[in-house]
């Protein structure tokens, strides 16, 4: 099985017949070698047909952590020869145990090819060239998003993280047009400009497209125009993956903003309800926690895995830029989601409503001294290089939150700058209980 050339462009009944053969294809594979999906399906008869998919078990990150605890380095889950193995990544372990990934040279070839379909649709072009600046040192950000960059035919210029300064001295050495990082390093950017090159404005690196990825945010219109008035730049959501199962298979378009699913001839995806577990109908309107099952794998197959992101399906007709994926924004992490009163919140709601202050910099925290239940919603926002504390701003913003989320928050509010900008994921749950 390989991956098809017009796969964005078939017609469903087309392409659920490809997804109908490459399973029956990977379900023999992964039953055949797979010591962990042996043991998860032991007394279950195998579906052949994927329509009856949800008749499997799930699967999740801490069974993972569980099979590399106990069958290391790749876990029981490994289910190519060791000799198979051609690269090696590892997760950053912010959440928990670091995870180490295998793949074999055809996982990194549908990987890159994948992930290279994202950054075209985002924009990148052979006219471009682009700075990458994630993480190198084994993160799947780093060389694997660089190999799915260099996929469109722009040059890329693999530049990492660290050295400020000297990228924007290699930005306009260069003529570098186009970057590739998170949507809050720009910020970082803006601070070595005013501190070390204050002759220069941000639009004077002449950066056209931004491509981010890797933390949430880029949903925020303000956000957006920000980049558009301070940058001169074009903000593409041009990132979306999941590593345990591909780094990058979902990105916007110049048409629409929303994130399209880009790999659906090597993922077959679900929603199910986060809670119980029950299937529930992908379909424009929908929403659900996101679970993705490869077609082909070759070094660590995964079947009905939990991404643990709950999406919102918004449409799922074909795209005027040709794509006939489904349209999705990401609502939150689960591991993100704080219930308080009953109500599920996810950062990116609050993240919608203090962008609405001028007052603020839009930055902030959820900070968890405690463990649940939650009767209000804790938030650390911090002023602008402009803003004021006025009075009744507290009072004001509390209002806004409850009138916008149906929850009460408490808000704390900081000086400018009093949260550390980074060069890599920006970490909004900050839970300091043990």
């Amino acid at each position: 099985m390989t991956l098809l050339k017009n796969a964005l462009a078939l017609l469903p009944q087309q392409l659920f017949a490809h997804q109908q053969s490459a399973w029956q294809e990977q379900s023999h594979y992964v039953l055949t070698n797979s010591r962990f999906y042996q043991t998860l399906w032991r007394g279950i008869s195998l579906p052949k047909d994927l329509a009856d998919l949800s008749n499997l078990p799930l699967s999740d990150k801490s069974q993972l952590r569980i099979s590399q605890e106990n069958h290391p380095p790749y876990g029981d889950y490994l289910a190519a020869p060791r000799s198979s193995v051609t690269r090696h990544h590892r997760t950053s372990g912010t959440t928990g145990q670091a995870m180490n990934l295998a793949l074999s040279s055809l996982d990194c070839e549908i990987t890159e090819i994948v992930g290279g379909r994202s950054q075209q649709s985002a924009g990148l072009t052979p006219d471009h060239t682009v700075v990458h600046c994630l993480n190198y040192q084994m993160w799947m950000g780093g060389l694997t998003d660089h190999l799915t960059l260099e996929r469109t035919g722009a040059t890329v210029v693999p530049y990492g993280v660290g050295g400020t300064e000297k990228l924007i001295e290699t930005i306009l050495a260069i003529g570098i047009n186009a970057i590739s990082c998170t949507p809050s390093y720009p910020a970082v950017l803006e601070g070595v400009l005013k501190d070390k090159f204050p002759h220069l404005s941000p639009k004077d690196l002449g950066l056209k497209l931004g491509l981010f990825g890797g933390e949430a945010g880029l949903d925020d219109p303000h956000l957006r125009e920000k980049f558009r008035t301070t940058w001169g730049m074009e903000p593409r959501n041009a990132n979306y993956g999941v590593t345990d199962v591909l780094s990058n298979f979902a990105a916007q378009c110049e048409h629409d903003t929303r994130l399209h699913f880009l790999a659906s001839d090597v993922l077959y995806p679900e929603l199910i309800d986060p809670d119980s577990g029950a299937h529930i109908e992908l379909k424009a309107g929908n929403e659900g926690e996101l679970v993705l099952t490869h077609l082909r794998r070759d070094c660590q197959p995964l079947v009905r895995f939990k991404s643990g992101d709950i999406i919102a399906i918004d449409e799922t007709d074909l795209c005027k830029c040709g794509s006939n994926g489904f349209r999705f924004r990401v609502v939150g992490r689960s591991d993100d989601m704080v219930v308080v009163r009953g109500l599920n919140l996810f950062p990116t709601m609050v993240a919608a409503v203090i962008s609405g202050f001028n007052e603020l910099s839009g930055d902030y925290r959820i900070v968890l001294d405690k463990k649940p239940p939650y009767h209000f919603l804790p938030v650390h926002v911090e002023l602008s290089d402009t803003g004021q504390a006025s009075p009744g701003l507290v009072e004001h913003i509390e209002t806004v939150i409850k009138s916008k989320l149906g929850a009460s928050a408490k808000i704390t509010i900081l000086a400018s700058k009093s949260f550390p900008l980074t060069e890599g994921k920006t970490k909004r749950v900050m839970r300091t209980y043990e």
